[in-house]
């Protein structure tokens, strides 16, 4: 890695050290290279620091300690998220290092959910920019930001881009919607240990269709309404063309999307460029470990469920079609897995006679007249009643609706199934479809269940049930760095299914109560183990554009530790 103000070198016996390049206060001022009372007093002669400290030398884990204590006296969440963004935009080593020994606590802070609430106040709590900002109006101006920079073809593992039309559950947010990325970033590095000074976040300002960002005095991006059609075409294109270009070796990773651009572009990229769209993709490897985790709880069998997913956009559609692949791995052809999936949307249950579907829909259409007796009184095909009639094994939630598994519908599903898959994937936790505790209480227990969000252990008749977090944090990391590891050329249907029966391994079925999936605080672990049959898969399919001897010691050797490296100045 190297920059103007330092590089990351390799001594004979193969350790590693930073050459450091800047002086005075632009060692300070680069968070990357930045120690502050961590430099010793050697470092501080020879880096003309003189002067600019306190006299004491703290260590690393010193430091972690008086960070810690300063973020438990903050009281509300986004404080917290000023504060680790603030150590962040100081000291890197610092921040991972607080993170990683506090992954559970400040996980929820500097991703979801509460990075949902720093988008939205993005433009009044600017404070330093971190990554590149591209925007819809100055296309032919993309390479040059990208250059700017200063990293060459060789620096970049990875890039998040965002345009802000998804994000998370709270829609359209414009420029705010570069702190996704950001997050993103922070989580591939604390989960898998991607090297932060070898990743970019990128914001795409394609202008936003919230009125109350448009006529903000403050609001910082492009005020124009969403560009769409050709014009957003070329911008995406002419990014990706840079982007490749300058930094061949990165995964180009998409975020928070809406679903026609979003698979617009997978269809574009998705065979030619090592790419993947979280949303999509990530949420569908997550979405089919719970199934697998689920069903190896419940004993049953993947080809013999009967899914429900309510949401019929990225996410949802993205499981189901990874669902599908999964089936088709089990032995059903692709028509018998995708019967046995039933998409629910705003118009109801998807059936195809409707004139609204998008293409990525159409597979699970169901015939009309074969669910036409559904219908309930008011001629309505909504959850309760494709719940009511078909008996579902599995239910997903990808729809953003508070509270829409209501306790009919969860009462009616567990009537027809003794252990039922509940799935209320919607984040934040505030648009969960509905809590688990009240889904425990309505089955006395017998659900299976895993969220989207972080949710506290369920009480209940005496039993503690560790309610498991369908977060794409457990598999997007391990995904990268699997992917990074052997230089993938592209990303394959193949290395997602690996990805996601790695994970699904990891749950317990002799103890439903201890959840579907591992805990956050065992993120490092899950994500080695992920990487691993990621990079498998990766090489049997012949995509690798490096040989790897083994894909255990490559992993292991690729994961990057907040630790301060010895400094040799230049």
């Amino acid at each position: 890695m190297a920059s103007r103000h330092f590089s990351i070198e390799q001594g004979a016996d193969g350790s590693e050290y930073v050459k450091v390049h800047a002086r005075g206060a632009e060692v300070l001022n680069n968070p990357q290279i930045n120690r502050g009372p961590g430099f010793t007093v050697q470092e501080r002669s020879e880096l003309g620091l003189h002067g600019m400290l306190p006299t004491a030398v703290e260590s690393l884990a010193e430091q972690v300690l008086r960070s810690y204590s300063e973020f438990l006296a903050l009281e509300t969440d986004i404080e917290k998220w000023v504060f680790l963004s603030g150590v962040q935009d100081t000291n890197e080593v610092l921040f991972y290092a607080l993170l990683c020994e506090h992954v559970e606590e400040m996980l929820p802070i500097v991703y979801t959910p509460t990075v949902g609430t720093a988008i939205e106040q993005f433009s009044h709590m600017f404070r330093r920019p971190r990554g590149v900002y591209l925007n819809v109006k100055a296309t032919e101006e993309i390479d040059r930001a990208l250059a700017a920079t200063g990293l060459g073809a060789d620096d970049v593992d990875l890039i998040v881009a965002s345009d802000a039309e998804a994000i998370l559950g709270i829609g359209d947010w414009g420029v705010g919607g570069v702190d996704i990325a950001i997050g993103k970033l922070a989580v591939y590095t604390v989960a898998a240990g991607i090297d932060p000074t070898r990743v970019l976040a990128v914001g795409l300002d394609v202008g936003t269709n919230r009125e109350e960002l448009l006529t903000d005095p403050r609001y910082l991006g492009l005020k124009h309404a969403r560009v769409r059609g050709e014009e957003y075409d070329n911008f995406i294109d002419t990014y990706v063309a840079s982007a490749s270009k300058r930094f061949p070796n990165a995964i180009l990773h998409w975020e928070d999307f809406a679903a026609p651009q979003a698979r617009g572009i997978l269809a574009r990229y998705g065979k030619e460029l090592c790419t993947f769209d979280d949303d999509i993709q990530g949420t569908a490897a997550v979405g089919l470990a719970c199934a697998l985790s689920g069903v190896r709880v419940s004993g049953g069998s993947l080809t013999d469920q009967q899914i429900v997913i309510f949401g019929a956009g990225s996410a949802g559609v993205g499981i189901a079609d990874l669902i599908c692949l999964a089936m088709q791995q089990d032995g059903l052809s692709a028509k018998q897995a995708a019967g046995r999936i039933y998409l629910i949307d705003r118009p109801g249950l998807l059936t195809s006679e409707m004139d609204s579907l998008h293409s990525y829909q159409v597979p699970y259409a169901k015939d009309p007249s074969t669910v036409e007796s559904w219908r309930s009184d008011q001629g309505k095909l909504g959850l309760a009643e494709v719940v009511a009639n078909l008996h579902p094994t599995m239910l997903v939630g990808t729809s953003a609706q508070t509270g829409a598994f209501t306790q009919a519908i969860i009462e009616s599903m567990h009537a027809g199934c003794e252990r039922p898959i509940v799935l209320p994937m919607s984040n934040p936790t505030v648009l969960a479809e509905q809590t688990p505790a009240n889904i425990l209480a309505w089955t006395q227990g017998a659900a299976l269940v895993a969220t989207g969000s972080p949710f506290d252990p369920v009480e209940l008749d005496g039993t503690r049930y560790r309610i498991g977090q369908a977060n794409n944090a457990l598999l997007f990391p391990g995904l990268g760095l699997g992917t990074i590891v052997c230089r993938a050329a592209t990303m394959s249907e193949g290395m997602f299914l690996a990805g996601a029966r790695a994970l699904a391994s990891l749950a317990d079925p002799t103890d439903p109560t201890k959840g579907l999936l591992p805990q956050i605080s065992q993120l490092r672990e899950v994500s080695a183990t992920v990487a691993v049959a990621v990079a498998e898969a990766a090489i049997a399919e012949g995509l690798n554009r490096v040989a790897v001897e083994s894909p255990i010691e490559a992993v292991q050797e690729a994961i990057w530790s907040p630790t301060y490296l010895p400094i040799h100045v230049k």
